[in-house]
């Protein structure tokens, strides 16, 4: 009972007003929210296009194709399977690849796994960020992760890949 006339006591010395913004204040706070959710849906938009970009293995590598050149890397699925990773032995620039050729090998506090192209083409620049820093494979799979960029010799083994759909269903029918 003391404890809480004591309180009473104290909050009744805090007053309950708010500080008054000018009105340009406002305008300006209103603006900058417009703005922010603007961008947010600017980059949810671009994130979608990202995915829908990407073709994928049945062995879970993906790749990005930019005009003659494809990024490698492997799938979110793959990397969670994986656990943390370790390791990465990747190709050294120049080396030539084939269709689902094994190129490198992912090592984590669990399992290893191999890698395998996703096309046949010649190995054009190396992920070296990787060699000391391979948990980049476990944060950003699809972004700082990737593994090799390649040229692309034969266009068309791009067919015989999954989109981001087929790759979701080809996922589901593994559980």
């Amino acid at each position: 009972m003391a404890m809480r006339a004591a309180l009473r006591c104290v909050s009744a010395n805090f007053t309950h007003k708010r500080p008054r913004f000018s009105q340009l204040a406002q305008i300006s706070a209103t603006l900058q929210l417009r703005r922010t959710s603007e961008d947010i849906r600017r980059t949810l938009s671009t994130t979608s296009r990202v995915f829908s970009a990407l073709k994928f293995t049945d062995k879970h590598e993906w790749v990005q194709v930019d005009g003659k050149i494809g990024t490698v890397g492997i799938s979110n699925f793959a990397q969670e399977a994986l656990g943390d990773v370790v390791y990465c032995g990747l190709p050294e620039v120049g080396q030539k690849l084939e269709y689902m050729e094994e190129f490198g090998a992912l090592e984590s506090v669990k399992a290893a796994s191999e890698l395998y192209s996703p096309l046949t083409g010649e190995v054009t620049e190396v992920n070296t960020v990787l060699a000391d820093t391979p948990s980049h494979v476990n944060k950003a799979c699809y972004k700082e992760g990737w593994l090799i960029k390649m040229t692309i010799e034969n266009p068309a083994e791009l067919d015989g890949l999954m989109d981001d759909a087929a790759y979701e269903k080809f996922i589901k029918s593994l559980e």
